[in-house]
Order: structure tokens, then sequence, then C-alpha cells
């Protein structure tokens, strides 16, 4: 007979499992969307069995695999894992999450997914990697892939507070330092590495990136061969491919937005850029997601007026809504909105469902994406996150409580 002990722990158990919300969309065919299915999805999807694992308060989604961070430290991996980007042991995909057994001793408090790899940073300020490393990615100076995580000995006696990883590149940062603070290695053809004047093919050793001296960076960022950085006073500075019509770039240079900004997502061939005021702007988008009569901004224009950047300005609506936070994937964006119901709205490339409207149409500008509420009597939180043809929102209902990212 069950107890009333028992029935009160069951009801908070469901209580529990009702405040957050996991669905996925897109592009499928690996298992990326923890749906069970070998399929794109074209209308967001439901994730009962991923809750059921407990929660989890940071997601990275790479080119077909996707980490997940749970509150406590612990990790979970699921999606393609042909190349061991999984962590699992093995080079096979698993359709659905597993805990990465190889890291359970450790508290990780930091991940990245790119798109054959995979980073994960631990509370000791330890890096691991495994997954594709023939570009020299993972960081242990050789060009081998490996299928459980093993830890960055370069970094053994530094600590590390973030990791990002790209298409072939990896970056790092270090706590507490404004000199030699970043370091990539990898594949930097396009000058992504940030290590050199000169570009440079590849590199399985970190080296530091130069340019960012006496700069306080507090975010970075990797996508394609694109990477970016925050500093503490909001300034943006990015190298490797260059935007639009951009030069590559093969040291950070500094991008005179002359805005404040609080988070910065690399595509493939975009940026987006959120400021600390809410607005929206994207860098290059002039193939999949440009704007049908873009607002271009003047803010990047030099003394003969000439637009050094090309910026364009992304309106969520008609209204003034303030935007809380940005994601993107190869060919496609997301935001979350700040108008009550945490609105998620998607645009650009289209073909796999990615945008979650339903259809695989391309959208140039921004759509409402449908997700049914689980309580009418609470405001939801939203966070979006994006791979490269394929999209994830975490949404929580505990009014008294902020998703935490995993950083």
């Amino acid at each position: 007979m069950e107890t009333a002990m028992e029935r009160t722990q069951q009801a908070l158990q469901e209580d529990d499992e009702e405040q957050q919300e996991i669905w996925s969309w897109g592009a499928g065919t690996d298992g990326q969307l923890a749906t069970g299915r070998l399929q794109d999805e074209h209308s967001p999807q439901l994730l009962c069995s991923l809750s059921a694992l407990g929660p989890i308060n940071f997601l990275s989604c790479g080119g077909a695999h996707v980490i997940a961070l749970s509150p406590g430290g612990r990790v979970l991996t699921w999606g393609r894992g042909t190349s061991g980007q999984l962590g699992h042991g093995e080079m096979v995909n698993s359709l659905q999450p597993k805990a990465v057994k190889a890291l359970e001793s450790f508290t990780i408090t930091h991940v990245s997914a790119g798109w054959n790899h995979s980073g994960f940073v631990s509370g000791s300020g330890a890096i691991y990697t495994c997954g594709d490393g023939s570009f020299g990615q993972l960081g242990h100076g050789e060009f081998k892939s490996l299928c459980s995580p093993v830890e960055v000995s370069f970094f053994s006696s530094k600590h590390v507070e973030q990791v990002a990883c790209g298409m072939r590149h990896s970056l790092v940062l270090l706590r507490g330092n404004k000199d030699n603070q970043v370091y990539g290695f990898g594949f930097g053809k396009r000058g992504q590495l940030g290590i050199s004047t000169e570009k440079v093919k590849s590199t399985s050793l970190p080296q530091i990136t130069m340019g960012l001296t006496n700069v306080r960076i507090v975010n970075i960022s990797a996508n394609g061969d694109h990477s970016a950085a925050l500093s503490a006073d909001g300034s943006l500075y990015t190298w490797g491919r260059g935007f639009g019509c951009a030069s590559d770039a093969c040291i950070p240079h500094h991008v005179d937005v002359a805005l404040s900004l609080k988070e910065v997502a690399l595509g493939w061939n975009h940026a987006l850029l959120l400021t600390s005021e809410g607005e929206v702007f994207m860098l290059g988008g002039h193939r999949h997601g440009a704007l049908s009569g873009p607002q271009k901004t003047s803010l990047t224009a030099d003394a003969s007026g000439k637009l050094k950047e090309g910026i364009v300005r992304i309106s969520a609506d008609h209204s003034e809504t303030k935007v809380v936070q940005i994601a993107a994937g190869a060919e496609h964006s997301a935001l979350v909105t700040d108008n009550g119901s945490s609105s998620v709205m998607t645009w650009g490339w289209g073909e796999h469902g990615q945008l979650g409207l339903g259809d695989t149409n391309d959208q140039a500008i921004p759509q409402v994406v449908s997700l049914a509420h689980i309580s009418a009597e609470k405001h939801p939180i939203s966070r979006v996150y994006c791979g490269s043809g394929f999209s994830f929102v975490l949404r929580t209902y505990d009014s008294d409580s902020q998703m935490r990212e995993g950083t």
C-alpha cells in the first residue's frame, strides 16, 4: 500500500519533471534530435524521455551531435558518434542520450560540440577532448581521433575557463589572465586560430592567440572557420574567415560597432550580435537568412563613410520587444524574446526543418516557433540552441529561478 510520504515524493518528482520541457527539431538522420527516430522533424518534438533523465541547464549542438550538461556537472551526449565525439568509448551513433562515463568522477562546468569533436572543462580547470583529431583540433600533439575524453596535458598547470569547438579547430579561454589568455589549435588555413600573422595550415598543440593583450576576454566562440571573443566591456573581436565580403583575418581584430555587446553567436557565413539593450545585429548572412530590405547601419563607417563591416539590424517584431538570447546554426538563426511568453523565433535556411515552422522553406525574417505550454499559470523561461541543421529549446516554468548556462 502506498504511504502518504511515497505519494508526496511522487508528486514532488512529477512537479520537478513539469518544471522543464526539452524540444528538438530539424535534421535528425544521425539521432541528434534524441527522438529515437532517424529522420528530420519539421515541427518541434517534446522529448519526454530526455526530460526524465533530470534537469539540464546547458546544451551545445555540433555538426550532428549534442552535449548536455546538468546542474551537478553530469554530461550526456547523443547523435553522430562515428569519430568518437560522443565520448562513449566507441565510434558509433547514439539515438538516445547516454552519460559520458569517463567524466563521471569530475564536475564538468563547460562543454562545446564542434563539427565532429567535443570539449569538456572541469571545475578544477582541466580540459578534456575527444572525437575527430585529424586536424589537431583535440590539442594532444597528434592528429589522431579519440573515442573517450582525454585531458589536454598542455593545460595541466593552467586553469581553463571555457572551450569553443568549431568545424576543425578549437579555442580555449584561461581564467583570470589578461595576457596569453586565449589559445587555438587545429585547422588554421582561414586564420581562425589567430596564432600567427600568416595563415597556418594546422597545429596539434595549443598556441597563444595574438592580438588580445591587455583585453579581458569573458567569452569565446567558434563555428565553421570563424572565431570570436567578447571582452568584459562588451567589445567584439573576430578572426578567421571574413563575413560577407570581408577578408580573412589571421589575428583578432576589434569590430567597431559602437555598441555594448552581451552575446555573439557564430554560423558558417554569418554572426549574430546581441546588445546590452536587447537589440540584435547580423554580420554577413548574404546567403540564407539575409533580410529583404535590410536595415544597414553606419555604426562601423570610417572617416570616408565607407562601411568596414556589413551590419544588418534584426527586428524580432514590429514592437519594441527586447531579445534576451541568440543562437546560430550553419545557416539558420534563432532568438528568444522578453515578451512574457519567452517566444522563440527562427529564420534562415530551412531545408531540414531546422526552423521548426512545420515545413522546409527558407525564411528571410524571424518567425515565431509554436511551442505548446505545459502550464498556463507560470511564465516560461526559454533558451534556444542551434546545431548545423537542427535546433533545441530548453524551457522552464519555475518563475522563481533562472536558467543557468554551463559557463
